[in-house]
């Protein structure tokens, strides 16, 4: 025999059916977990019940990773582009400004003394010196080289 066919008008009790079957579906477990949605529509989209939540909860997963991100390349000892410029600009600086500091002290003390030597020149080259001491420094320090950290 063949099997019957059910009218059209049954239609939305089947439909109900299914979506009875979904809102009680089972989990891994094997216990029966109800529809969110239906026990509590607040749950089931909190952005509905309180916006300020759900933009809260983003920015959160939003910070998580990146922190995730961070954490892995730090395991990882990869370093980005900001990291390579802005260990460009911390040696540029550490240079920079000690011979700069240097030329003004030169020329400052060059104008005050009637000296036979160019305190400018002297005071650049000693500025200059001390500029790639403290970028070695901070080289060493960036790289982990330095055993004066316990």
């Amino acid at each position: 025999m063949a099997p019957e066919r059910q009218p059209k008008r049954d239609a939305p009790r089947a439909e109900r059916e299914r979506t009875e079957a979904r809102q009680t579906e089972v989990t891994r477990s094997g216990t029966p977990r109800a529809d969110p949605a239906r026990a509590d529509p607040a749950r089931a989209d909190p952005a509905r019940a309180d916006p300020a939540r759900a933009e809260r909860d983003a920015m959160a997963r939003a910070v998580a990773r990146q922190g995730e991100r961070r954490e892995r390349s730090r395991r990882e000892g990869r370093h980005g582009i900001g990291y390579g410029l802005g260990m460009f600009g911390l040696i540029g600086w550490s240079v920079a400004i000690p011979t700069l500091l240097g030329i003004a002290l030169g020329v400052w003390i060059d104008r005050a003394t009637n000296s036979p030597y160019s305190w400018t020149l002297m005071l650049m080259i000693a500025g200059v010196a001390l500029g790639g001491f403290n970028a070695w420094y901070w080289l060493r320090k960036e790289a982990g080289l330095d055993d004066d950290e316990g």
